[in-house]
């Protein structure tokens, strides 16, 4: 009932005429998507996912773009959102409701936003998170491929990052861009998906609110393909252990759009 009632209040606060709409300048780059191996088997065993062609923002949304936000949608305020759209550190480590000050820097990542507040955020600008699969497989590709995962110098750059202490101030968005024009998939912060919470759903519980979700058990990273992307694994792991009211250092978001 909780949850129910949190999705309702959700689409009133998101019920905003399209002329009333966000304007936005943020590039999003087109993605061919296809046949993608995914550590999650779309069959539980061993099929590729299927991805539609879509677009994601080429970068993750910063602390400035989501302070302009929250001016504008003042519901989505620290001090004004409620508790059952996120939790008590939403956005803490702003100096206030309405400015970022030394602890949140323009260009950083935003961070410590819920999955409400994400989706709300992309929805000003007529867009959605990106489904796990569509995140997993744009994160494959380096400069020059559209799967750079079999290299195993790949995956230890990618890996080095989960060495990187927490506390650590968060580099400013603008890494390299892969292949695609996407920048920083790797290396800066965890990214909420929209399907965060199907992502290790045991076959038990598969028919729940009648959804299409992954068939896996929470304990069972040992079922998963492609064992040796550890790093890709963690992110399953760490994204199916949230509720949509967390909020997290590490923690940002991008967009995406269908093509």
């Amino acid at each position: 009932m909780r949850r129910r009632l949190a999705f309702l209040l959700l689409g009133l606060l998101l019920a905003v005429p399209a002329a009333a709409a966000d304007d936005t300048s943020s590039a999003y780059r087109p993605l061919p998507g296809g046949r993608f191996a995914s550590v999650l088997p779309a069959d539980g065993k061993a099929a590729p996912a299927i991805l539609e062609p879509f677009r994601l923002r080429t970068e993750p949304v910063t602390n400035a773009e989501f302070l302009a936000f929250v001016k504008r949608h003042p519901e989505w305020r620290r001090d004004r959102v409620p508790n059952v759209f996120a939790e008590k550190r939403y956005l803490s480590h702003w100096a206030a409701p309405d400015a970022l000050g030394p602890g949140a820097l323009p260009r950083q990542p935003v961070t410590q936003v819920s999955w409400f507040a994400a989706q709300a955020y992309c929805e000003s600008e007529h867009a959605r998170l990106p489904t796990w699969y569509e995140w997993e497989y744009a994160a494959a590709a380096d400069a020059t491929r559209t799967d750079a995962r079999s290299d195993p110098a790949w995956r230890d750059r990618v890996l080095a990052w989960y060495g990187r202490p927490s506390n650590q101030a968060l580099p400013p968005v603008g890494g390299q861009p892969d292949i695609h024009g996407v920048r920083d998939l790797n290396g800066l912060v965890w990214e909420w998906v929209e399907d965060f919470n199907a992502m290790m759903t045991s076959a038990d519980s598969r028919e729940q609110d009648g959804a299409d979700k992954f068939k896996f058990c929470g304990a069972g990273a040992i079922t998963m393909e492609q064992k040796e992307n550890y790093a890709t694994l963690m992110r399953v792991a760490m994204l199916s252990s949230l509720k949509a009211t967390d909020t997290t250092v590490n923690l940002g978001f991008r967009c995406a759009k269908p093509d």
